[in-house]
């Protein structure tokens, strides 16, 4: 073949290599980059990002602070978020002590920056955190002493999901119509999950759950469960012996079958202890992050949540 053929024929084959490289990467940057014409979010982590994405609709460009895969209570923000964040018409984020980020990071914005700031937990009653690891509490020193997991119950999610509309229609009244209306559904679907949550839970003949972190607190005060965490509001911290061994009496006490752990956070104990316990393992999704995996097969915070429910369903047989 000679050379001026074979020059011919990979030509075109570069051309469509780097014509899908440049596509691919731009599919990756419009999820992390800001798009002039739309109303910018920064959503501090997967359920804002989710709530705001379903409640904006096609007149939003709602950016994830925290990628997929990552655990946000560790995560802090980078330069490049810091610009978004910056120059976004709406940062979305929970409060309640969740995001250890955030009042540093506001601070320091430049005063000129427009960005209408969200805090989406307003208005929620919160919990006390109850922290079961006196000695992890004072080591982390928790900026807050309320547990701030309250999306975990579709009640509350309802109420996040609120601010975030109302805010959008400050932000952007001439498409008022459409956010109340993606607000309609959207808060529609969150309550037919309450009522199968209440409805399907009230039937199981245990209420006792072990989770990894104690974070289902708002879920469990909801449904008249009883959650017992291997570790406290922080998902890395080590229980002491003295906490193994109330865990162990506690699942012998209450019959428990399974313990729950979480995709992003290592399964390590969860299944160490439920080996020594003689228990099985499931999966219990506290939604402050999705895998890369869910991402890709089109989850969200309603068929996740659907999840935990048939999950704690088969536990608490």
């Amino acid at each position: 073949m000679s050379s001026s053929v074979t020059r011919k024929l990979i030509l075109p084959l570069l051309l469509i290599l780097v014509l899908s490289m440049a596509l691919s990467a731009c599919g990756s940057r419009s999820q992390a980059s800001l798009v002039q014409g739309k109303i910018n979010i920064v959503a501090s982590f997967y359920p804002m990002y989710d709530f705001a994405s379903k409640i904006g609709g096609s007149h939003v460009n709602v950016i994830n602070m925290v990628p997929a895969g990552v655990e946000p209570h560790d995560w802090s923000p980078k330069s490049r978020d810091i610009y978004n964040l910056t120059h976004a018409e709406l940062f979305v984020y929970l409060g309640a002590g969740f995001e250890g980020w955030v009042k540093d990071t506001l601070d320091s914005m430049p005063k000129d920056s427009k960005t209408t700031v969200v805090e989406t937990s307003k208005g929620i009653d919160l919990m006390l955190s109850g922290d079961v690891h006196e000695d992890e509490a004072k080591s982390k020193k928790h900026e807050s002493e309320y547990d701030p997991h309250i999306w975990l119950s579709p009640v509350n999610a309802k109420k996040i999901a609120q601010n975030i509309k109302d805010a959008l229609v400050k932000a952007d009244a001439a498409n008022q119509a459409d956010y109340e209306a993606n607000f309609k559904r959207f808060a529609d679907q969150l309550d037919q999950l309450d009522a199968k949550y209440k409805s399907q839970l009230a039937q199981t003949s245990k209420k006792q759950i072990v989770v990894t972190h104690q974070s289902f607190g708002y879920l469990a005060k909801q449904y008249g469960l009883t959650q017992m965490p291997i570790m406290g509001l922080s998902p890395d911290a080590e229980p002491t012996s003295k906490d193994m061994k109330d865990i162990m009496q506690f699942i012998k006490t209450n019959n428990v079958k399974y313990i729950f752990f979480e995709e992003l956070v290592s399964d390590k104990l969860a299944k160490t202890l439920a080996k020594d316990a003689g228990v099985e393992t499931l999966v219990l999704n506290p939604l402050e992050g999705l895998t890369e995996e869910q991402v890709s097969k089109g989850a969200d915070y309603l068929s996740v949540m659907d999840n935990n429910l048939n999950n704690l369903l088969k536990a608490l047989k």
